[in-house]
């Protein structure tokens, strides 16, 4: 792939162009707002000029309910040998092009695994999707070079490709992304009014829970309009498992013995399906869970604390697997949490002591 053509420069878009740009690729922007594709410009992802002739690979990245129509024009004018969407969702997209008639060989729907809950060029990055799955949906139409093409692409962007059918993947996302967003959003609304007094109690949980509720509700509608049934298939067990909590929550309050009896096992029931699922939700580079050990460092809110704490873990030859920092309340300090494997951690608790970091169990 030498040249390549974006067509939406939001954050996908520009991140993609970022990419392709940093490993040699000749890349032209559009997007219906040309101030957007002339600041994805300026940030280094190519040139807002059109090319003089056909490119390599077209990527669209417009919102799903525009995607074909998108690509519909690109294909007739004949911009490029292959075609590529980045849509979140995938099977309505080709559906939509199947019954205009088009020749979709040259065609493949892609979607990279990943994002912020920011958008906009502003937002992107060239390493948004290092490490991430990219799922790639050919079709028995899709020829060779157009997915070699898609290959390069993912391959550019250091991300990880996924082979799947469009419908299994729109399946699979409303499992993993489109229905949390929801919850997401469901918990945080609660917050809305709630009293000052208690939303000051805010913790780690609660930030975790609701950070995803963070992003652009049109962006999100035009996602869920496209995969509507779904993520409503999907809600429709969620609300089973809320009723089935409720009953057992009530149970608790009754002040017959049985009755608390049910409800505690309808808790229980809940909350170990729970562990049950979370288990399974892939590790660090995608492997099976592991359980760390965790160390906790109480550090200032200053420049280079978190550097020095990685240096000295380093000195002490540990590797630290993950990190997580929660914040303390109205104070200008707060907890890092290191995760490191078990056998590690009584070395990083000694080295850490002994350089002068306050613990904590």
């Amino acid at each position: 792939m030498r040249t390549a053509l974006v067509i939406g420069t939001g954050l996908i878009g520009t991140s993609a162009a970022l990419a392709l740009a940093q490993r040699g690729v000749t890349v032209h922007l559009a997007d219906h707002d040309p101030e957007q594709a002339r600041t994805a410009a300026a940030l280094g992802a190519g040139t807002d000029e059109a090319p003089e002739g056909s490119v390599d690979l077209a990527i669209v990245a417009a919102p799903p309910a525009h995607v074909a129509a998108v690509l519909a024009d690109a294909m007739r004018r004949g911009v490029a040998r292959g075609y590529l969407d980045v849509a979140s969702v995938k099977g309505g997209p080709r559906r939509e092009l199947e019954a205009l008639g088009l020749d979709l060989s040259s065609y493949i729907g892609s979607h990279p695994m990943s994002g912020r809950e920011k958008s906009g060029p502003l937002a992107a990055t060239g390493d948004l999707f290092e490490g991430r799955p990219w799922v790639l949906t050919p079709t028995r139409d899709t020829d060779t070079e157009a997915l070699n093409l898609a290959l390069e692409l993912v391959s550019h962007c250091r991300a990880v490709p996924v082979v799947m059918d469009a419908d299994a993947h729109d399946r699979a996302v409303a499992l993993v992304s489109h229905m949390p967003h929801l919850v997401s959003s469901m918990v945080a609304a609660r917050l809305e009014n709630a009293e000052e007094a208690a939303v000051r109690l805010c913790g780690q949980g609660i930030r975790d829970v609701t950070r995803i509720a963070a992003s652009d509700p049109r962006m999100w509608i035009d996602i869920l309009s496209a995969n509507p049934g779904p993520v409503a298939d999907l809600l429709t067990d969620v609300a089973a498992d809320l009723e089935e909590t409720v009953r057992a929550l009530r149970a608790l309050q009754s002040s017959d013995e049985s009755k608390r009896r049910e409800g505690t096992s309808g808790i229980e029931d809940v909350l170990r399906r729970g562990n049950a699922g979370q288990i399974r939700v892939p590790g660090k580079h995608g492997s099976a869970p592991r359980t760390y050990e965790v160390v906790a460092v109480l550090i200032d809110d200053q420049p280079g604390q978190l550097a020095r704490i990685f240096a000295d873990a380093g000195m002490a030859g540990v590797n630290i697997e993950d990190v997580r920092i929660e914040h303390a309340t109205g104070q200008q300090a707060g907890l890092v949490q290191l995760m490191v494997e078990p056998k590690a951690a009584p070395v990083l608790t000694a080295a850490l002591r002994e350089r002068g970091w306050a613990l904590r169990q």
